[in-house]
């Protein structure tokens, strides 16, 4: 696809920019494979997914192993009211909400504003954000260990000097003006697309949040997540994703057997189902309702 976009460029760009959506498809396809490896349920072999995350973070430009470790701080808190914080979205509590000052208020507002938080935040995190090791948090803990500051900077930095390697090759063999007219398009889209399905996955109307002490992980996994019920090219591109419930309940299903899951239990068809449609609605909720037990628009 990338090879059909660089034979465009002679037509008018409009054609590239079409073909970039379906490429964009293909590219969060590869994401979710290297979000599986960092679940460690692509493969069998724990080496086989570090070393194809990895490799695929030439493509998708994340960088595997602190992105793993902060994904899977996502799922051991998600739904965790005190605990929330690294690799979420940010959300407060109604009273929490109105405790801040005016200012401090507006800027809560300006970052969940869909413009904010979608269209720029996610190719900005995805592309430039993600370049620079301290923007990846102090420390993440993963399975009793400590990711350290020393850590994430080389994990960050190697996958910056992998994409520098390789997209200057890119570059030299067929010029920087063509690669970028290619590159930043694709990698805009998949951001668009894959920032929106986390956003729905779990800023929906009837989500799960508790404090730590009222907190089920099961629970959380179950309810706190969605089943996006996408058009089947979508669930294609997507790798199943949007059968979020399941993936959040063992995170060690892969992306290829999700489906089998819900078949196998038709219930779970039911639960938390989004319909894409329903879905353009989650943007305007922005507050969680401890009273209400719901997610509400200010």
């Amino acid at each position: 696809m990338c090879g059909l976009m660089f034979l465009s460029l002679d037509l008018p760009y409009v054609v590239t920019i079409l073909l970039a959506f379906p490429t964009a498809g293909l590219m969060a396809r590869i994401f979710i494979f290297q979000h599986d490896c960092g679940h460690r349920s692509f493969f069998t072999s724990p080496t086989a997914n570090d070393w194809t995350g990895r490799a695929l973070s030439i493509l998708t430009v994340m960088p595997y192993s602190s992105w793993r470790r902060s994904h899977n701080m996502h799922h051991a808190a998600s739904g965790n009211l005190d605990h929330c914080g690294v690799g979420d979205i940010d959300v407060l509590t109604v009273k929490e909400y109105q405790a801040l000052s005016k200012g401090k208020q507006f800027f809560y507002r300006l970052y969940r504003n869909p413009i904010t938080l979608l269209l720029v935040g996610t190719p900005l995190y995805t592309m430039i954000l993600q370049r620079i090791p301290y923007t990846q948090g102090a420390y993440f803990r993963d399975s009793h260990k400590t990711l350290s500051r020393r850590s994430i900077f080389k994990s960050v930095m190697l996958t910056n000097v992998s994409l520098l390697a390789f997209y200057s090759s890119l570059a030299f063999a067929i010029g920087l003006v063509p690669l970028l007219s290619i590159a930043l398009p694709v990698l805009v889209i998949t951001a668009w697309f894959y920032g929106w399905a986390f956003f729905v996955q779990h800023q929906f109307e009837d989500t799960y949040w508790e404090k730590h002490e009222s907190w089920n992980r099961i629970e959380a996994a179950l309810m706190g997540s969605s089943y996006l019920a996408l058009p089947k090219i979508l669930q294609w591109f997507s790798g199943n994703i949007g059968i979020h419930h399941v993936h959040h309940a063992c995170s060690q299903i892969p992306n290829y057997k999700l489906q089998e899951c819900i078949d196998a239990k038709p219930e779970l068809k039911e639960l938390n189902k989004i319909s894409l449609m329903q879905s353009l609605k989650c943007p305007g909720l922005k507050l969680w309702d401890e009273d209400k037990k719901q997610l509400v628009s200010i």
